[in-house]
């Protein structure tokens, strides 16, 4: 049996709001990396913009995958880079190419065999460039790292990823006993503080496991294997 994520009932919901980066569904978008612990994925405060796609053409341009609400904004963050920071691109010049994919001309990029080297690679802006947070809103990238404690203090584990299977944003805890990852609905109910400065969300949820013929409890479930 695989994973289901749980949460409580609409109509007492309370929801927080993740900014997306994301224009695809949520379900596809990228896993996040680990992160640094201020918070930035690919240890240096960065957030994950696009993906470079096929080849196109004999001159260096690139299909691009952008996750930014305003596909053509993926220029505007200035210089990006990979997930370790170590490779640096800057997007010269950005067109919209057919059925809505967008085309790059990257620097240093002049050829096709210099374009393919850089298929599936995603890549990264400065978390900094990103616009603030208002209240109740997060980043996926602000949120992975922290600590979940229940409302006694108890460590459950770290939050290694925010995923969304289409009922909800969901909090993927790793168990700090180890084992496989707990999935808390990201709801005020269920998360009722988030202390950012202290990198800590205290979840609510009751810890416990179904059984296969048993309801689980709302707000939470725990992966199967699958």
């Amino acid at each position: 049996m695989g994973r289901r994520a749980l949460g409580v009932r609409a109509a007492a919901v309370s929801f927080f709001r993740i900014i997306s980066v994301a224009n695809a569904p949520r379900a596809s978008r990228p896993r996040v990396p680990a992160l640094s612990p201020q918070a930035g994925s690919g240890g240096g405060g960065l957030v994950l913009v696009g993906r470079f796609g096929a080849a196109v053409g004999l001159r260096g341009e690139i299909r691009v995958q952008s996750f930014t609400q305003d596909p053509m904004a993926i220029a505007d963050y200035g210089a990006l880079t990979d997930a370790t920071g170590a490779r640096v691109f800057k997007i010269d010049r950005l067109r919209a190419g057919g059925k809505g994919a967008l085309v790059a001309q990257v620097a240093g990029v002049h050829d096709r065999a210099a374009a393919e080297a850089l298929v599936n690679l995603d890549f990264y802006a400065d978390r900094a460039r990103m616009p603030a947070a208002e209240e109740d809103e997060f980043y996926i990238s602000d949120l992975v790292g922290m600590t979940a404690v229940s409302p006694a203090g108890d460590i459950i584990g770290d939050i290694v990823d925010v995923p969304n299977y289409g009922a909800g944003d969901i909090l993927e805890v790793k168990p700090v006993g180890g084992g496989e990852t707990l999935l808390f609905a990201f709801t005020k109910a269920v998360v009722p503080e988030i202390d950012a400065k202290a990198r800590r969300v205290v979840v609510a949820a009751p810890i416990e496991v179904s059984g296969e013929n048993e309801p689980a409890k709302e707000g939470f479930t725990r992966g199967s294997g699958g």
